[in-house]
């Protein structure tokens, strides 16, 4: 799988520019490259097929959150107390870092709402202290058409981002990495919505 961008919307005080951070983003890069498709291939092939049977989501994101529990020690599906007076869902995968700070990724398998309510959800955590950092992965415009209708994605995003922008933090991270497939092919196996995660790699 390809990152075509990252967009930060915040990225202020001394984490930001530490060796850990860019340990953190490396991570979350490799893993999104881990991704491919179909099993025992070395890209990620999208079906490419008509707007009934379009590719799920899940199993996409799952194959990028088991390289990181596995490989880089993430603690995947962790509920946290990020809202007060709230009990928000779980992030998909945290990073434990030094001082016990924490850092989040969120990958969109929601309609655009969800995107919306993970970035607040982020925004939020930064404004408490409760986490110094989080991104949110969403597919491009290009990938967005042959995944499950609806589905969150970057250009549905992007003219909020000057609200997340406004956020008074002082330190913090607050990022939306937007991702793509390396091409399509009507020959290659549907991505269904049951299918495990782990044989995307």
């Amino acid at each position: 799988m390809k990152i075509n961008r990252t967009e930060f919307l915040i990225r202020k005080g001394q984490f930001a520019d530490t060796e850990e951070f860019e340990q953190v983003l490396e991570e979350v890069y490799t893993a999104i490259r881990a991704v491919h498709w179909p099993p025992g291939n070395n890209q990620f092939i999208l079906r490419q097929e008509n707007k009934k049977h379009k590719n799920g989501v899940k199993p996409i994101k799952e194959s990028c959150i088991t390289v990181l529990d596995e490989q880089f020690g993430w603690q995947r599906e962790k509920r946290m107390k990020i809202i007060t007076n709230a009990r928000p869902g779980p992030v998909d995968a945290v990073k434990t870092l030094s001082n016990d700070r924490q850092f989040v990724v969120e990958w969109e398998t929601g309609n655009v709402s969800s995107s919306h309510r993970a970035l607040n959800k982020i925004a939020i955590g930064l404004l408490q202290r409760a986490i110094v950092g989080g991104l949110l992965i969403v597919p491009s415009r290009e990938m967005y058409q042959w995944l499950t209708d609806r589905i969150g994605n970057f250009p549905e995003i992007e003219p909020y981002f000057p609200l997340w922008r406004a956020v008074p933090v002082e330190e913090g991270i607050l990022a939306v990495i937007e991702v793509e497939h390396d091409r399509t092919s009507p020959s290659v196996q549907r991505i269904e919505k049951g299918t495990d995660g782990r044989a995307l790699r």
